[in-house]
């Protein structure tokens, strides 16, 4: 079996037609939740891009794996699932977007050459690279955001599209007045991108991917990785004008939000994206623009999904559809990622398993509380493996796709470090201090900060939109003190023992005594005779005698 795990970037779990969203229609997403599992409570173990997306690939929570934030480079030898199915006989290739930094410095200390094969899957995540592109090509006065080349880049010069970065002044841009209108603005968010439909980010990543398919010996496991519909906030025609204002949902927030509010939350509610969101104008334009995106995502995943059946792929490959985090909007007083509330900690995560025994519970969706970590388990268990334990931390959601009731969970857990970003500077944290924690149970949920300030606490089946901190007051003690026992719990796991399994250390027991060390013996009654055989006998010489 071959699988095909697709992810979008900075998709709410809530836009998809499946979900029930009211005006969005994604008939290729609900297709695929049609013909296997819809999870409806999976969250990711950090809500920022980098740190999500190594936890999908390691397996691991953030504070396992370090790589916390955006650029911390992922340590030389932290293996990802590229190499636990690699074991299996199963090729892993990226395409696309993984924001994973490499940990050069560690490589250099190890003496591994960029471009040997083992250096380039530690330089690519534990891919092997069909084509990396992680999308976001900024320019300015000190040159690019991204150092790489962009191969997305090279493909619009070769389509025609002149400058040094077309994706900025292409892709990413509309006209106005015979002027580049930059999605940078969200004034321009209503514009259509200056590109032919068929040469934007999405459709040129499909077809990298049919590309892929095409040539590709079984069995592989291709990460498809979508840069859309994170921003910029701009999409060609005719994606540009399908959705308007009148399709843009009252923003979910209220004022006791912001009535002495927590001290990180209201941090992130003065900054700079939080303030443009809470404008009504910005979101009357943007959500038009994030919608256009996402049903030109739904789009192209119909053309995957039809080239599957073409080929007969569709029997034997595994499809995963999923994000890295969601997108705030406005709800809250805020935008981008970040915090905890299901805006941006929530994920769609669909999930087709092809196989037979996946068959009664086809087009169901599935309530279980699910971390993004889960993904890795649930790969090396597809194909074949047995799960390590000792390393990956996430548990397989195959019994869920067959039909099971596995033993499960009983809380979630994401963190977010946010010691590099202003707002900490804003708080006069210390850098070790500028962390949070969130634990839900699947009614509360608590997010922890670090530095001495209270937790937050929302419930869920009361207070489903997340709007009142029960954590202000004192009436609800006993269950914060129960999250809390929660933490602690998730807190004390096992997670660096990773060169030793389980099975490794059962086998270990009494080995050395095989082995003939034999300490704390009185007369070696305690043994059997077999363990002290070499012990005892005659001497063959004699060095005591004068």
């Amino acid at each position: 079996m071959n699988i095909l795990f697709i992810m979008y970037d900075q998709l709410r779990f809530d836009y998809l037609s499946c979900a029930g969203h009211p005006h969005l229609d994604t008939p290729n997403f609900d297709r695929v939740a049609e013909k296997g599992v819809r999870f409806t409570q999976a969250y990711v173990q950090s809500p920022i891009c980098g740190a999500s997306r190594m936890c999908y690939y390691t397996g691991r929570y953030a504070s396992s794996h370090g790589a916390q934030w955006n650029g911390f480079p992922l340590r030389v030898g932290e293996q990802t699932m590229g190499d636990h199915l690699r074991k299996l006989g199963m090729n892993s290739w990226i395409i696309g977007k993984t924001h994973m930094k490499a940990d050069a410095e560690g490589m250099e200390r190890l003496g591994l050459a960029p471009d040997s094969i083992i250096g380039a899957r530690q330089a690519e995540c534990g891919f092997d690279n069909w084509i990396r592109d992680d999308g976001l090509w900024g320019y300015g006065p000190d040159g690019f955001y991204d150092e790489k080349r962009s191969p997305y880049n090279e493909y619009l010069k070769e389509k025609g599209y002149d400058g040094d970065n077309p994706w900025a002044d292409y892709a990413n841009a509309g006209v106005s007045d015979d002027q580049i209108a930059s999605g940078w603005m969200f004034r321009n968010a209503d514009k259509a991108a200056n590109i032919k439909e068929e040469d934007s980010e999405t459709p040129w990543l499909t077809q990298k991917t049919i590309e892929f398919i095409d040539q590709a010996e079984g069995p592989w496991m291709a990460h498809v990785s979508y840069i859309k519909p994170h921003w910029p906030y701009i999409v060609p025609a005719p994606y540009h004008n399908m959705f308007g204002a009148n399709h843009v949902p009252a923003a979910l927030r209220h004022e006791v939000e912001r009535q002495d509010p927590h001290p990180v939350y209201g941090a992130y509610m003065g900054n700079k994206i939080a303030s443009a969101f809470q404008r009504d104008e910005v979101r009357d334009k943007v959500i038009p623009a994030y919608m256009g995106l996402i049903k030109q995502c739904d789009d192209q995943l119909g053309c995957l999904l039809g080239h599957l059946d073409k080929t007969g792929r569709m029997a034997d490959t595994m499809i995963v559809l999923t994000s890295d985090h969601g997108d705030y909007l406005g709800d809250h007083w805020l935008g981008e990622k970040d915090l905890f509330h299901e805006a941006s900690v929530k994920v769609p995560l669909i999930i087709y398993d092809p196989r037979l025994e996946a068959s009664s519970t086809r087009g169901t969706t599935c309530d279980a509380l699910v971390e993004s970590i889960d993904l890795a388990a649930t790969f090396v268990d597809a194909a074949g493996g047995t799960v390590p334990e000792h390393i990956l931390e996430g548990k397989s959601l195959l019994p869920w796709l067959w039909g099971q009731k596995p033993s499960w969970r009983s809380y979630v857990i994401s963190e977010f470090d946010y010691s590099a970003t202003p707002q900490a500077a804003k708080l006069g944290l210390e850098l070790r201090d500028a962390r949070l924690f969130m634990v839900f149970d699947g009614r509360y949920k608590m997010m922890h900060a670090e530095g001495g300030m209270r937790p937050m606490l929302f419930d869920l089946h009361e207070d489903p939109e997340e709007f009142y901190d029960l954590a202000k007051g004192s009436d609800h003690q006993n269950v914060i003190d129960k999250l809390y026992k929660n933490l602690h719990h998730w807190g004390l796991r096992l997670s660096q023992r990773v060169t030793k399994s389980d099975n490794d250390i059962l086998a270990m027991r009494g080995r050395s005594l095989k082995r003939g060390i034999l300490p704390f013996l009185v007369d070696g009654s305690e043994v059997p005779d077999e363990l002290i055989e070499k012990y005892i006998g005659p001497i063959r010489q004699d060095y005591i005698k004068d």
